[in-house]
């Protein structure tokens, strides 16, 4: 006698939680991103052939715009703060003047003797500008600093 065979229960697998949870996850996402700030001074940057990378923590910046006008910041909020007040805090840089500078500088390396210095000047300023503060800059003892570039590629013909 024969034995009769029960036919095969398909397991079927509800796709519409997995669904609910893949767009409150996007959702979640797109709602806490933190978008990247307007920036304080749009600066062009000059060309060059030059690899270095730059320092990701611990850095001061020192923007010059192509007018020639002077800007000072910090990567850490905390130092914007201790520097420029509380209304700095949230912002990428503050405008200062070039008779201020050094003083910032030194007061800046005193609250944090890690800091690296990097320059990020407008390939349109004028190079006098750019010199005044490596001079400023050689002035407060500070040797070490870096020069924002684009790196340009030689292209083969």
């Amino acid at each position: 006698m024969p034995r009769i065979k029960k036919k095969r229960v398909a397991i079927r697998i509800d796709m519409t939680p997995l669904v609910d949870v893949a767009f409150l996850l996007l959702t979640f996402f797109m709602l806490t991103t933190t978008f990247k700030p307007p920036e304080e001074v749009e600066v062009i940057f000059p060309s060059s052939h030059s690899e270095i990378k730059l320092p990701e923590s611990n850095t001061m910046l020192v923007f010059i715009d192509k007018t020639g006008a002077l800007f000072m910041g910090f990567d850490s909020q905390i130092m914007m703060e201790k520097m420029f007040g509380t209304e700095y805090k949230y912002r990428q840089a503050s405008p200062v003047k070039m008779a201020e500078l050094g003083e910032l500088l030194m007061k800046a390396r005193i609250a944090n003797p890690k800091l690296r210095t990097i320059i990020k000047a407008d390939a349109n300023v004028e190079y006098g500008v750019v010199q005044d503060v490596m001079d400023i800059l050689d002035k407060v003892k500070i040797t070490r600093f870096n020069m924002v570039t684009n790196y340009e590629t030689e292209k083969k013909s």
